[in-house]
């Protein structure tokens, strides 16, 4: 579908107000609704799901160890907004169709609040998933200043919840960030970046059958989902008129399956200043960007002595990634500036020389190094199942970490695809990727490299909850497990291979 590009404003998601605030913990409530939005002037209103009725949802910002409660309330309708698969594991027909529960990605959170795929809960609490605990949350919000997300995980359905609606920023402050004198208040900007693809009416399109339909199966699962409109927001190729002066911008790639290379028409440098886990030891000037979907960065952009111009951030990475199809002239196009509004005030921020110290984590101080495959296989209809470690969702757990143990974990990639591979409640540091003989691991079970050892890229540098596991390549990171004991899982964060197969539990032990 062709949409005008830069007809419609970006909107900035609302910051979520508090229900109560004490000295020593705040209450928020967050229900989950469907309603109605407009993604661009040209297209009807779209029916959604979402937080607050927002989309994407509203803003929580909260400070670094600031303990919160959030009750989440699921107000949806019974029956769902989009195809569900039912040969999926936990979305079997003899449990709601519409279920949420909801994960803070990145959180450092006890487990019982981490939004377990199987603690799922239905309208009104009326119905729960075998590991439901309950129905408030607690987030002691443990970590630095940094920029997380919160999203549906609800097993097997995780994919049709986030593409309907269900996602939103989540926002970690602290005194370190306060006294770096960065861009803030209207100059600091979230930027949600997905992709859809929109029926006629404007309802929202999700395939209901692969390219070769299975016999007998009403819906089915898909690879992958590459939607043909690329949204900022919850607003397809939007503009933003900005000041002449310097803006922070946080970037979230929350696309189901796409991956974003984002550079601006311009050629100017952009300066990174956070990876996924909070700030860099030192800002980088660079000229585009990779995100993965779940990965997040933070750019500072100077408009300074462009006023009048236009600047395009665009996209150029393949879809899927890396050996999809190349950008084109609806999914190369992100949004615009327009450097338009007067200079209200001297702009006296600052991109910092240095941020904060990242001490990097000794190989040494592994007590474990673990070997895990991602696999691709055929499931037993001839549908394509990605894997973890060879393993299904409901395999006995192999990896069990000890409280303040340190591992490295060998990412052994033999499929055609990059994976994000996320791990809840840690964060992690990128050691190295390495080509190796996939042929000759599938039939020996042996790593034999063909190449040096390649460092982890600038952009990477940083702490990281998600990272880009590439074909044929062997990533290896490096993580501490803790402060909290519990269960958790590890994934793939292309939401298709994450909802069929693509994720394993993992306990943290005493």
């Amino acid at each position: 579908m062709f949409l005008a590009k830069f007809a419609d404003e970006l909107p900035i998601p609302p910051i979520l107000k508090p229900r109560w605030k004490e000295r020593s913990y705040t209450y928020y409530e967050v229900n989950m609704t469907e309603f109605k939005h407009s993604f661009h002037s040209e297209l009807p209103d779209t029916t959604v799901w979402g937080y607050e009725a927002s989309y994407p949802g509203p803003t929580i910002e909260v400070k670094s160890d600031e303990k919160i409660f959030i009750k989440w309330i699921n107000n949806l309708p019974d029956t769902h907004l989009l195809p569900v698969d039912y040969t999926v594991h936990g979305a079997h027909r003899d449990i709601p169709e519409v279920r949420t529960v909801v994960h803070v990605h990145g959180a450092c959170v006890e487990w019982e609040s981490d939004g377990y795929p199987e603690a799922w809960f239905t309208k009104g609490f009326k119905q729960f998933g075998r590991y439901f605990r309950k129905q408030v949350y607690q987030y002691d919000n443990c970590s630095r200043a940094c920029t997380l997300w919160y999203h549906d995980h609800a097993l097997g359905i995780t994919r049709l919840n986030v593409y309907a609606g269900l996602a939103g920023f989540y926002l970690i402050r602290d005194q370190q960030e306060r006294l770096l004198n960065l861009p803030r208040g209207k100059y600091e900007i979230p930027i949600m970046l997905q992709d859809k693809t929109f029926n006629k009416d404007g309802s929202l399109y999700y395939p209901k059958q692969p390219e070769k339909p299975v016999p007998g199966l009403e819906t089915s699962i898909v690879p992958e989902f590459i939607g043909d409109t690329i949204l900022v927001n919850g607003k397809a190729y939007p503009f933003l008129k900005v000041e002449p002066r310097k803006y922070r911008f946080r970037l979230l790639n929350a696309s189901n399956t796409r991956f974003f290379r984002i550079k601006l028409d311009s050629g100017q440098l952009m300066y990174q200043i956070a990876t996924d886990g909070g700030f860099m030891q030192n800002p980088i000037g660079i000229k585009e960007i990779m995100l993965a979907p779940a990965e997040r960065t933070d750019l500072i952009m100077d408009f300074t002595n462009l006023e009048g111009k236009n600047i395009i951030m665009t996209n150029d990475a393949p879809a899927p990634f890396p050996s999809g199809n190349p950008a084109d002239i609806n999914t190369g196009t992100v949004m615009q500036f327009r450097v338009t509004l007067p200079l209200t005030s001297v702009d006296t921020s600052m991109i910092p020389a240095f941020m904060i110290l990242f001490p990097k984590i000794k190989e040494q101080s592994a007590s474990k190094v673990r070997y895990l495959s991602l696999n691709d296989n055929m499931d037993q209809y001839g549908r394509e199942i990605m894997l973890l470690d060879n393993k299904q969702w409901d395999a006995p757990i192999t990896e069990n970490p000890k409280l303040d143990s340190t591992e490295i974990w060998y990412l052994i990639n033999l499929t055609n695809d990059s994976h994000p591979i996320h791990l809840h409640l840690v964060d992690f540091q990128v050691l190295d990727r390495r080509d190796f003989d996939v042929e000759k691991y599938n039939k020996e079970r042996i790593i034999h490299f063909t190449g040096p050892s390649i460092p982890p890229e600038p952009q990477e540098k940083g702490w990281k909850d998600t990272v880009r596991a590439n074909p044929k390549q062997v990533t290896r990171i490096i993580m501490k497990f803790g402060p909290f004991t519990g269960l958790y899982v590890w994934h793939c964060h292309i939401l298709e291979h994450e909802d069929y197969e693509m994720m394993r539990p993992f306990v943290v032990i005493r």
